[in-house]
């Protein structure tokens, strides 16, 4: 996705939108979309360029929609025959950079928000009167096979009409191309013929050019019906058993998707959440997804159902044939499922360990089959559960987890499954939750190979990326790649029972001089930076090793990682100095704007000094450590009100705070209120996590205590409170980035934990922290987003607990 912004106008290519009453004053000169995809291995460049028409200088925002499995390699702006380039940096170094220069002037971060397939790369410069600026990104991906097909995907949505606008995707399979299919949501019968397809044996061309008046809505319209996906779809040919090679310039890649194989059985045991959290549309989605996955089980194989809260309830104490009676019995289980009680993942797994163990063990399974757990759960991350199931599945068996709602411990479900040979995937919370859950299932349910291990010659091949894998789904492929020690090979044997095609691209394609480069040496360096990124969970001694080579190689080839960061320096304008941009990678499920703070941030594991200076409006902040952000907020109850800030009953630690009434009433008749109670319960034998309770004075405002976590990592992950909240973990998505009342202070979109709530960019005055700032409360959302309590009493505890506490209590 494109995008400019311009003051209070917003102009979006690929998710190209434009909304002003200014529109007239930018003219966008071109947007180009080229995709060049050399074998699955897709190389795509975005540029746009735009005029400043005004007679002043203009700020404008140029936004991109790229797939969240993509690695930016580049991005460029050239003003006035000036280029300003990015350069990728460890991430701790070009962070340093960022903040040094942002403390000696005003500048802006890049604004990265994550969806479901794409995540969002947005930056803004100011252009002088009458001059243009054109961008340039570039990201690198290898194209995943899923069903039988490999997807292009490009998202577009102009909102205003684009002078010359171009999409071209340019394909070369030295293999075969088996079909190409283009097609886009906004296609009307007018349009289609637009899509231009040219297809010979081995490479394929597609473009997508409409004009002016071909974009228009209706002849006199200025607005565009251009306004969806943009797909392209392929596959192809697939002559060996064995997969294909291609060697270009010392190093291989191998595609194994062996054609014709018959499925293999398998036992699938369904661990389903029943818990209150999965309370409403949640239960009744799992339930419907179940309906239909259980009706699409194929009547070879085995099954069995886990129902868990705290309690632990199979369908039957052994596994199931998939016969249509069985099955019409398990559906008939599954649409009984209702919410109760606590969380207990951990029992419930090993349960489903437990019963494929015993029927392997009692020969009630096929002989030739596989085993797989899925997991359904919008439950918390609890470490001894990890440690727990890898020790009992040992290996032997795959789990898939899959995790409900935007609250989920997302990052714990994705490490349990790696450890044991699955994948993790969230399921969004919309209303498409249930056609989710069966896609997820659709991709797994036909397995063809088990413990496939391919091997190549040890003399011949070096530094190669994972060959052993657990399964091979019908649909999808097996990609290797690895570096030759020889580079004059007649024959390259591969042990799958016999010898691989070979290609050599110079006989191919002897024009195009690799299309864009070594690719396949990218490819196997993009191949070999995500093994390594996924290594980083295991023993301490291999997750350093991992994480320094794959900084090496991601600094090497220029790909933003989650270790490196790209940092493009803006240029020195009339409005203000020169200053950096720094663009990161996401984790999966985590947004936020990076910028940082003008004189340093405030970290919850810092010493205290630093935050005496933070007391003052708003209230409230959680800081989110993993993100280097922060949510603050207002929360102005009655006087009087009792909230429940910290909560930990794993080791019995209460904070209770009371709060005042203003001295000045506004004319509106609101009470600001601020904490003039506050009281500490902490067990005798626990090290104190919270040690900081500060007096704050003041001659316009009531005197308050101002209250900081300072080693909050002694508390359990169990905490809860208002305070607490930061440890638990919060997984913000920030979108609709737009101009606010004020130019420094943008407005968004949050989405949290199913909520979407109103934010505005700010610096939390007394110190310069940089925070979302939740608006009204929340409109009412907020108490359930942070698990807020009110208590009856300043000593009133949330828990049953015999244990003996020490109190402290303050007082203004």
């Amino acid at each position: 996705m494109f995008a400019f912004q311009v003051s209070r106008s917003l102009i979006c290519y690929q998710c190209m939108y434009f909304v002003a009453h200014s529109v007239q004053m930018v003219e966008v000169l071109s947007v180009k979309l080229h995709c060049t995809v050399a074998s699955r291995f897709a190389h795509t460049v975005m540029t746009s360029t735009a005029l400043n028409k005004a007679n002043s200088s203009q700020e404008i925002f140029f936004e991109v929609d790229l797939p969240k499995t993509a690695f930016i390699t580049n991005f460029s702006m050239e003003i006035e025959g000036q280029i300003y380039v990015g350069v990728v940096n460890e991430k701790e170094q070009a962070k340093k950079q960022y903040e040094k220069a942002v403390s000696s002037g005003r500048t802006a971060g890049l604004v990265k928000a994550s969806g479901r397939k794409m995540e969002k790369f947005s930056v803004s410069v100011n252009i002088a009167a009458k001059s243009n600026v054109t961008f340039i990104l570039t990201y690198e991906e290898l194209l995943q096979r899923k069903f039988g097909k490999y997807e292009i995907l490009t998202r577009i949505n102009p909102k205003q009409l684009v002078q010359n606008f171009q999409i071209v995707a340019d394909i070369y399979e030295p293999q075969g191309i088996a079909f190409v299919d283009a097609h886009a949501t906004f296609l009307s019968n007018e349009l289609l013929p637009l899509v231009e397809k040219t297809v010979t044996d081995n490479k394929a061309h597609i473009s997508f050019s409409p004009t002016l008046d071909q974009q228009r809505k209706c002849p006199e319209c200025d607005g565009s019906l251009i306004n969806g996906d943009f797909i392209i779809k392929y596959d192809v040919k697939r002559a060996s058993s064995l997969g294909d090679i291609q060697i270009v310039n010392g190093y291989f890649v191998h595609f194994f998707a062996p054609p014709d194989l018959p499925r293999i059985r398998k036992n699938v045991m369904f661990v389903i959440d029943r818990s209150w959290s999965m309370s409403g549309t949640r239960m009744v989605q799992s339930r419907l997804a179940m309906e239909s996955i259980l009706s699409d089980v194929h009547p070879e194989d085995y099954f069995g159902i886990i129902l868990f809260d705290d309690r632990i309830e199979p369908w039957k104490e052994s596994l199931t044939k998939a016969t249509e009676e069985n099955v019409d019995e398990a559906i008939k289980f599954v649409r009984q499922i209702s919410p109760r009680g606590a969380t207990n993942i951990n029992d419930a797994v090993i349960k489903a360990i437990h019963m494929l163990q015993d029927d392997r063990r009692n020969k009630k399974l096929p002989e030739r089959s596989v085993d797989m757990i899925i997991l359904l759960t919008d439950g918390i991350n609890l470490q001894r559960i990890q440690q727990n199931v890898c020790k009992a599945i040992g290996g032997n068996m795959t789990l898939f987890c899959l995790g409900f709602g935007d609250d989920v411990d997302y990052s714990f479900l994705d490490v349990m499954a790696k450890q044991n040979n699955g994948v993790a995937r969230r399921i969004y919370e919309a209303s498409d939750a249930t056609l989710q859950l069966q896609g997820f299932y659709d991709e797994v349910a036909s397995p063809l190979l088990s413990a496939v291990d391919l091997r190549y010659p040890d003399n011949a091949v070096d530094s190669l990326t994972p060959h052993h894998f657990s399964q091979l789904f019908n649909g999808s492929e097996i990609v290797v790649a690895g570096r030759l020690s020889e580079n004059d090979m007649d024959n390259f044997l591969v042990e799958v029972q016999g010898e691989a095609s070979v290609t050599d691209w110079d006989v191919i394609y002897p024009e195009k001089d690799y299309i864009f480069g070594d690719f396949t040496e990218r490819l196997w360096a993009y191949l070999t930076i995500q093994q390594l990124l996924e290594t980083r969970f295991e023993q301490m001694e291999k997750k350093s090793n991992a994480t320094a080579k794959a900084l090496e190689m991601s600094l090497k080839y220029s790909f933003v990682t989650p270790l490196t960061s790209m940092v493009v320096t803006k240029p020195e304008t009339e409005d203000g100095p020169s200053g950096p941009l720094i663009a990161d990678k996401l984790t999966e499920g985590v947004s936020y704007l990076h910028s940082a703070p003008q004189s340093g941030f405030i970290g919850s594991n810092l010493a205290p000094h630093p935050t005496y200076f933070v007391d003052g409006d708003p209230h409230f902040m959680i800081e989110l450590p993993e993100r280097e952000d922060a949510l603050c907020f207002n929360i102005n109850d009655s006087p009087g009100t009792i909230f429940n800030l910290v909560k930990d009953p794993s080791i019995g630690l209460l904070v209770n705070g009371q709060t005042i009434g203003d001295k000045m009433v506004a004319p509106d008749g609101k009470v600001n209120t601020y904490f003039g109670r506050l009281v500490i319960l902490i067990p005798p034998s626990t090290p104190s996590p919270l040690s900081l309770l500060t007096p704050v004075c003041t001659p316009y405002h009531q005197d308050y205590l101002g209250f900081y976590t300072l080693d909050s990592h002694l508390l359990s992950p169990s905490v809860h409170g208002l305070l607490g909240n930061e440890q638990q973990g919060i997984n913000i998505e920030v979108g609709d980035l737009r101009p606010g009342e004020v130019p420094e202070k943008p407005d968004a979109t949050m989405y949290v934990k199913g909520h979407q709530l109103n934010v505005t960019r700010i610096l939390k005055r007394g110190k310069n922290v940089p925070c979302w700032f939740i608006h009204s409360n929340g409109t009412g959302s907020l108490m359930a987003v942070l698990k807020i309590t009110i208590v009856s009493g300043l000593f009133k505890t949330v828990w049953t607990s015999s244990r003996q506490a020490h109190q402290y209590c303050g007082t203004v």
